[in-house]
């Protein structure tokens, strides 16, 4: 690899993290695995790597992908009794993932909003490295792997391992590609999808005028506040509907913004 992937320039840490889950849902779903590696200025790596209750039953065709069963998290810890020191280890990093922009960073804001903790996410730049490998060249985490690494990935979904290929990926994907600058606030705008989301769902989207439009259902690319005013029962239902808390909350902001102009 070369000094150019090698010499990632950093403001602040960055980390790469992996989950597992009881599912991919992100309100209903919880977390039965996290693993971080952060990534400091200086080179200087750390990892922490925890197996958490879900205080829900894995259903057995998720146990049989990512191999953690019901009796391997029992007497493990809840995500609340860890809430604090993942924070804590995650503190002023930067955050990134495969496909971490669209699952492993809302669900992990759900677990902490779960918590009675703020998870401060707004505040950072995120990296998806599903995004680069998409836009360059449209494959899977396996594929990606045996790609940019010309390794075969050994215990997938194994989210230690998951994570430290995502970063090897990462590293690969800078020094492969000159057009992607080495450095996280560009490599946190190219990795978005194609479509700018004011929310992590994508449920509202923004147009070209920076403008938040809704993203899906009856009222998709309507202004969201325009809909708000001609149908303000629709606030009403996205509220009690079976929406995560990030979307929820953008939406909220919307509708006090236009409370307060009137």
């Amino acid at each position: 690899m070369s000094n150019r992937a090698m010499n990632l320039k950093l403001k602040k840490p960055l980390i790469i993290l992996d989950l597992e889950a009881t599912g991919d849902h992100i309100v209903k779903d919880r977390i039965v695995e996290i693993a971080m590696i952060k990534l400091h200025p200086d080179g200087k790596q750390e990892k922490y790597e925890k197996r958490i209750n879900p205080n829900q039953p894995i259903p057995i065709e998720i146990s049989e992908i990512h191999g953690i069963y019901d009796f391997d998290v029992l007497k493990c810890p809840s995500f609340k009794d860890l809430a604090s020191e993942i924070k804590e280890f995650i503190s002023d990093s930067d955050l990134g993932g495969f496909n971490s922009n669209k699952f492993d960073i809302p669900m992990l804001e759900e677990e902490f909003m779960r918590s009675g903790i703020s998870s401060d996410f707004i505040e950072k730049k995120l990296i998806d490295v599903q995004n680069i490998f998409h836009k360059m060249e449209k494959r899977t985490l396996i594929a990606a792997y045996k790609f940019y690494c010309n390794k075969d990935l050994e215990n997938a979904h194994s989210a230690m391992h998951d994570a430290q290929a995502t970063l090897d990926v990462l590293m690969a994907q800078i020094d492969r590609y000159e057009e992607l600058e080495n450095h996280i606030e560009f490599l946190s705008e190219f990795s978005k999808a194609g479509q700018r989301a004011l929310d992590y769902a994508n449920r509202i989207s923004l147009n070209k005028e920076n403008e938040p439009t809704i993203n899906f259902g009856k009222h998709k690319g309507k202004l969201v506040k325009e809909v708000f005013k001609k149908e303000p029962g629709y606030f009403s239902w996205i509220m009690k509907g079976d929406f995560s808390a990030n979307t929820k909350a953008c939406f909220q902001k919307i509708w006090d913004e236009i409370k307060e102009k009137k």
